[in-house]
């Protein structure tokens, strides 16, 4: 069961692709059809060619003999429930990235989805800026290992092995978390990356712990890496996130 997305900062009439996006074909399971078709034409407003399934088993067949960069699955589905349609694809060796929706948003629930072979877990409510922006970052990630070693954002360079922070040659000094911060940006660098996203990767919150850790951090981060620099790369995105973008 579904409902429709709240009200996004962001219009679907405003919503363009980003990077390589417009290549992107999703599947979305879902048995609530007003919902469904809310996605569908926003996914496709967003450049991303999305397929629907209206039940469990249609579409664990549509996953199973099809492919798709992202299936995006409610949890609560008639003939088969999210989770074992989930399940049955990984027993199977399918391996696409898959975003659990749920109105079941404690922890415990979180962890269950995950474990069961989700790879993100939105609860529901959710603003369709949140959505899409992590199906960019699992559309990115599909058949891509993670193997850069070195990731360069402009003149900016971060090295994974060394823990190196350098701009224009010049080494800055970082603490972890922000090292972590950075590095995360970076890997997805060109995309909006959320609050709740960096809670989840940066800090291994899955839950929001209603505090302002995450400004304070870009704030750090952003004076160590843009102080003396001409050229902004950190940019705050007003009511979704964050981006690391190179504009010269």
């Amino acid at each position: 069961m579904s409902a429709a997305p709240q009200e996004d900062a962001l219009s679907l009439a405003e919503t363009q692709p980003v990077g390589n996006v417009g290549r992107m074909k999703i599947l979305i399971i879902e048995d609530d059809l007003e919902a469904a078709v809310y996605l569908t034409k926003a996914f496709r407003e967003a450049g991303i060619v999305a397929d629907h399934a209206s039940d469990g088993e249609s579409g664990l067949f549509m996953g199973s003999e099809n492919t798709y960069d992202v299936i995006v699955i409610d949890r609560m589905l008639p003939r088969r429930d999210g989770l074992s349609v989930i399940s049955e694809l990984r027993r199977k060796a399918i391996h696409t990235p898959v975003l659990i929706l749920s109105a079941l948003g404690q922890v415990d629930d979180r962890v269950t989805g995950l474990r069961a072979g989700g790879d993100d877990y939105l609860p529901k409510p959710y603003a369709f800026s949140e959505l899409l922006a992590r199906v960019e970052v699992l559309g990115r990630r599909k058949g891509t290992p993670d193997q850069d070693v070195v990731y360069r954002v402009g003149d900016l360079e971060l090295d994974r092995l060394s823990h190196e922070v350098r701009r224009s040659g010049k080494e800055i000094p970082l603490q972890p978390r922000e090292f972590r911060l950075l590095e995360y940006l970076m890997k997805n660098a060109g995309q909006v990356v959320t609050r709740t996203m960096l809670l989840e990767n940066v800090w291994d919150y899955h839950f929001d712990p209603q505090t302002n850790v995450i400004d304070v951090h870009v704030s750090r981060l952003r004076s160590k890496i843009e102080k003396d620099y001409s050229q902004p790369l950190l940019k705050t995105i007003r009511g979704a996130g964050y981006m690391i973008k190179d504009e010269g």
